[in-house]
């Protein structure tokens, strides 16, 4: 696999490697740092097949490297020597990417002024996610992810028939609860997983996001209720300075509010969803024991009932 991995990113990046390479911890795609002959060191990044399209993956490219072109500090990918950014290594897709370290960011109190900046941040990107559409990706809609969500739960055979009543009546009543909220409201390119985790500072970049894997169509609301660190009736001063930040750079829709619990609850959703996906991999599994069965299930029912509870008390 060593081997493999080097001749691809020789091909891809038209260059020598040094033979240095090393794992970086990734459950889904298998990435590596590479070294080159020359000193550089490159990120390669081999996605799961059968995860995202070819066309999906593109898309993702095309965001991010639209973000880098106007001088907003992503890490995009590379150019490769044959053309496009996307190569293929034996049916495997894959992207070649620089190497940047940064210093993840923790937010404290509502006073720092990191809230302003990741609000601004996250406007330069919306404003490239507003320029154009990304068929392939997720839309954070309910009549779109929730609703396949759900039913790729229910039709998959992963409950067990009380379970799988209760989910069905989950998502009937979500869908019955959020659908109108989504009336009328704007859906762009955004990054999809905003949390503070896949932030990270530079001194000389300043504030950057990583890992535009999950990048989704959705309301811009989505990108900034992840970063709050907890509900946004208990981070109201958070909530205030990241749309502060926010509007130095693009309007926000203070209607769009509303949508913060019924996102958090087709969040949840995606999430069992998206695990489901992986739970017949051994190595899933062995990170997760326990994963599928009733007491499972019954933990995280009661979880997306109580999600639905929140929702229906607030009075929009």
């Amino acid at each position: 696999m060593p081997d493999a991995v080097l001749d691809a990113v020789e091909r891809a990046a038209g260059r020598r490697c040094s033979g240095v390479i090393r794992s970086l911890p990734s459950y889904i795609n298998r990435v590596y740092t590479v070294g080159m002959e020359d000193g550089d060191f490159l990120v390669a990044k081999f996605y799961r097949p059968g995860r995202w399209t070819r066309a999906a993956i593109l898309e993702e490219h095309a965001f991010v490297r639209a973000c880098a072109d106007d001088d907003i500090p992503v890490i995009a990918p590379l150019p490769l020597a044959a053309g496009g950014t996307l190569g293929d290594a034996g049916g495997i897709a894959f992207a070649v990417f620089p190497q940047r370290g940064g210093r993840p960011v923790e937010p404290a109190d509502p006073g720092n002024a990191l809230w302003g900046r990741l609000g601004a941040l996250l406007a330069r990107i919306h404003r490239v996610g507003e320029t154009r559409a990304a068929p392939s990706r997720v839309t954070m809609h309910p009549l779109a992810s929730a609703k396949a969500d759900l039913e790729y739960l229910l039709d998959n055979d992963f409950l067990e028939e009380r379970e799988a009543e209760r989910l069905e009546a989950f998502g009937e009543d979500l869908l019955d609860q959020t659908v109108p909220l989504f009336d009328d409201v704007e859906m762009i390119r955004l990054h999809g997983d905003c949390q503070h985790t896949n932030v990270l500072e530079r001194p000389d970049t300043g504030l950057f996001l990583i890992d535009f894997d999950d990048m989704m169509n959705g309301p811009p609301i989505h990108d900034l209720w992840m970063l709050l660190p907890g509900r946004a009736d208990t981070a109201h001063a958070e909530l205030e300075q990241l749309i502060e930040g926010y509007e130095t750079f693009r309007a926000f829709d203070r209607r769009t509010l509303r949508l913060i619990e019924p996102l958090r609850a087709m969040r949840m959703t995606y999430y069992l969803a998206w695990c489901a996906r992986q739970s017949r991999d051994a190595a899933f599994l062995q990170h997760n024991p326990g994963w599928g069965s009733r007491a499972f299930w019954a933990r995280e029912l009661a979880e997306l009932e109580a999600q639905l509870a929140v929702i229906r008390e607030r009075r929009y």
